[in-house]
């Protein structure tokens, strides 16, 4: 399949997916795509895409997401990365809430060629209105990794503790900083996410993006580098 097509494709699934939320009262989304620059694992100028769907009734917030890097230069493949993720928050005493959430990834540049991770915990939204939302989640699930290596190598399943945060605050009415943080431990390989960011509306439903992500793996296969970044700058399209 043509390198172009495969972006293309996802943004197209992203923007269908967007357009059906308005069907629905209460749902809220996103969608982006843009120009990528990674290091690590993979060194090369892509194309990323990524949608994020939200869904809030009483007492309870479904989010839903999907994104994809995927990139071949001179024919070779030198990026491929496509996750899905789901989570459910029921909440319970205010701002507290339990969720279970799930998590699949294909990434062979990391030296996995897929993880999967089911998770259940507890969290608290510390703020959580116009301007600020601040909330941090803990928990414990179980983990699926298999891992690139020499032939008959067995994928890993392990108990995984898990830990995220996540941050937006609104600077201005159109500038907007956003952090996250995901962490997942496990006897052998742990895994750290960060990803920085700011959002500069140019209009009521379109913004830019710039964001800086750093994926950190402490014990990956031999031959592949702990830490991969990518930089990217977006056009993002959002759906309330």
């Amino acid at each position: 399949m043509p390198a172009h097509t495969v972006p293309s494709r996802l943004t197209i699934a992203c923007l269908l997916l967007l357009a059906a939320a308005p069907a629905a009262a209460r749902w809220s989304g996103k969608g982006e795509a843009g120009l990528a620059f990674a290091s690590g694992n993979s060194d090369t100028r892509t194309a990323n895409a990524r949608v994020a769907a939200t869904h809030k009734d009483e007492g309870v917030e479904w989010s839903f997401g999907l994104g994809g890097l995927y990139v071949r230069n001179d024919g070779n493949t030198t990026a491929r990365r496509w996750e899905a993720s789901t989570q459910a928050r029921f909440d319970f005493q205010g701002r507290n809430f339990w969720y279970g959430g799930i998590r699949y990834e294909e990434d062979p540049f990391s030296g996995f060629h897929r993880q999967g991770l089911v998770t259940t915990g507890a969290g608290r939204r510390f703020f959580d209105d116009e301007r600020t939302r601040l909330l941090f989640q803990v928990g414990a699930g179980y983990k699926y990794l298999d891992p690139i290596g020499e032939a008959g190598e067995i994928a890993e399943n392990s108990v995984t503790g898990v830990a995220s945060m996540e941050f937006n605050h609104r600077l201005t009415d159109t500038t907007t900083l956003i952090d996250r943080f995901a962490g997942e431990f496990t006897s052998g390989n742990n895994f750290l996410q960060n990803e920085f960011g700011v959002t500069v509306k140019m209009t009521d439903r379109v913004a830019l993006s710039l964001a800086y992500l750093v994926r950190f793996n402490t014990d990956p296969p031999a031959g592949f580098e702990k830490v991969d970044t990518l930089s990217t700058v977006n056009l993002v399209y959002e759906v309330k």
